[in-house]
């Protein structure tokens, strides 16, 4: 991956990425870009995400393109944290994997799968056919700090 823009030299891409935070995907579609907030895991150099078919549109648009952007911000105003990656890349469809996607989760959600919202996030984790996950591989990234001091002094 290629790091392009004013690189934060005190800014740790991995520790950035291991942050429970949202990202914005950006496909394209015939009506022009399309943004979903999702969540993802940083794994094996990619971003993976998990699609639930009867919920998402996003994969099919990579489907038919896989190019797409995503940008993740960390922002607290108490302490003036500013923090932003912005990828450039590519998407694929990949099949199901249960654990990956149980360590997604767990990032956004706690370790204790039995406090999760069954509804919303276990029932359907055991059925391929109606899940599947993406896998975005960035070719580009611009790393910025962005941090200002904070309002409070602190």
């Amino acid at each position: 991956m290629r790091i392009v823009g004013r690189k934060a030299e005190n800014m740790d891409l991995d520790e950035f990425l291991s942050r429970p935070l949202f990202a914005h995907l950006a496909t394209a579609s015939e009506d022009g870009p399309r943004d979903s907030p999702v969540w993802f895991g940083w794994e094996e150099g990619a971003l993976w995400i998990i699609a639930v078919l009867d919920e998402n549109t996003f994969h099919e648009r990579i489907r038919q393109d896989p190019r797409c952007a995503v940008g993740i911000v960390d922002f607290d105003p108490e302490s003036g944290l500013v923090q932003h990656v912005g990828f450039r890349g590519r998407a694929s469809l990949e099949p199901w994997d249960l654990p990956r996607a149980k360590r997604i989760l767990a990032r956004y959600l706690g370790e204790d799968e039995t406090a999760w919202d069954r509804e919303r996030f276990v029932d359907g984790l055991d059925d391929p056919a109606s899940v599947l996950l993406v896998r975005f591989e960035p070719e580009e990234a611009v790393v910025r700090d962005q941090s200002y001091p904070s309002p409070r002094g602190t």
